[in-house]
């Protein structure tokens, strides 16, 4: 399939993605604040610049897009132009975030993975208990590491 726009347009549109405050970012620090719980945003000084950073906690959280980090969900499809340009991307960016998490955890953070497809449900049913509940039992348990994806309606929801 041929791209509906030149490539300068293109080019345009695609570096204005934002890559912090992002829709499922921004929904997830409202639900974690609403419920009293702070956070610093993007510290830089941690590997992989964490979208929220919960010291009381030890908790490190990213909030991936599905699309960016190459998530195996239906809402990533890889485009049909330029695949191996966007492979080599989606790659880089896994084994990026991999290396991050791996130091970070190294260094005695815990890490929260919350995948955009976690947040979609609960945006479009208006219900974020489920997902504000995973969130909650990793912040008080003794987990180091949790991937919290598309939350499954057929039960209250599906971590790895």
């Amino acid at each position: 399939m041929v791209d509906i726009v030149d490539v300068a347009t293109r080019s345009r549109m695609m570096s204005s993605i934002k890559g912090k405050n992002t829709s499922p970012e921004i929904f997830v620090r409202k639900i974690l604040h609403a419920q009293g719980y702070r956070f610093r945003l993007h510290v830089a000084t941690l590997p992989g610049k964490p979208d929220l950073v919960m010291r009381k906690y030890n908790v490190a959280v990213f909030i991936h897009g599905c699309f960016w980090h190459g998530h195996n969900c239906r809402y990533f499809k890889l485009p049909a132009t330029r695949r191996e340009f966007w492979l080599t991307k989606i790659s880089k960016n896994q084994h990026r975030d991999q290396s991050q998490q791996e130091v970070l955890l190294a260094s005695g953070w815990r890490v929260l993975i919350v995948w955009e497809c976690a947040t979609r449900r609960a945006l479009r049913t208006a219900d974020s208990k489920p997902l504000m509940e995973m969130i909650e039992a990793f912040l008080v348990g003794n987990d180091r590491f949790l991937e919290i994806d598309e939350l499954l309606e057929s039960d209250s929801g599906d971590a790895r």
